[in-house]
């Protein structure tokens, strides 16, 4: 397997934790996002992913884009240790949380997002933090109380086990914590988040753990 990533994106950063989890090997390519312009940009990685996104997988000869299409794929390919729950409605229920933070949270705050703001937009720096501090607060918070008191949370997002909302909800902490972002009214989503970072799956998926750290 060959995973398009970038050190400090959420999305690769979560099919990097599933990969681990899974214990599938994999092999990385570094595509800088900032770097000449960002190099997903260029025509050669163009070539991989028309979107100019990472993540991307290569294996068995096919192409798999989107963070949460690919850890599907993953789910399907090696079952076990499994990422979602046997439960038809639990599934829903930690699907949901995945796509509270990759579906609502994630991209309108994404790179190229916040670049168009300061760009053709025309925001400054402050402006554009606002903008993200806030998407961050009240989504974070919309994922606490979907966690907080529910009975199927556990030790991780569901049950005693980490998943695949978990794979969603460490990445989107890590951000808000480089960027600044208040995280005392979401103390469930802490809670958790320190559980799953006492991990080697996650703690060899984290940004500082990648070849291409800066």
């Amino acid at each position: 397997m060959k995973l398009y990533t970038y050190f400090r994106s959420s999305a690769a950063y979560r099919v990097r934790i599933a990969l681990n989890l899974k214990g599938l090997p994999w092999d990385a390519a570094a595509v800088h996002l900032a770097r000449d312009g960002g190099e997903q940009h260029s025509d050669a990685y163009r070539a991989v992913n028309p979107a100019e996104l990472v993540p991307t997988l290569e294996d068995r000869g096919a192409t798999l884009t989107q963070s949460l299409a690919i850890i599907e794929y993953l789910e399907e390919l090696r079952p076990q240790p499994a990422l979602l729950p046997g439960n038809l409605i639990a599934r829903a229920r930690v699907r949901a949380i995945a796509q509270a933070i990759a579906c609502d949270i994630h991209p309108i705050n994404n790179l190229r997002v916040l670049q168009y703001l300061t760009g053709e937009m025309g925001l400054s720096e402050d402006q554009k933090m606002q903008w993200y501090r806030h998407w961050v607060d009240t989504g974070l918070a919309a994922v606490e109380a979907m966690l907080a008191e529910h009975p199927d949370t556990g030790v991780f997002c569901h049950g005693d086990t980490p998943g695949l909302a978990d794979c969603c909800l460490v990445p989107q902490v890590y951000n808000a914590r480089r960027f600044n972002c208040r995280l005392d009214h979401v103390p469930t989503v802490m809670r958790i988040v320190e559980a799953c970072e006492g991990l080697p799956a996650f703690q060899a998926a984290s940004p500082g753990a990648q070849a291409d750290a800066e």
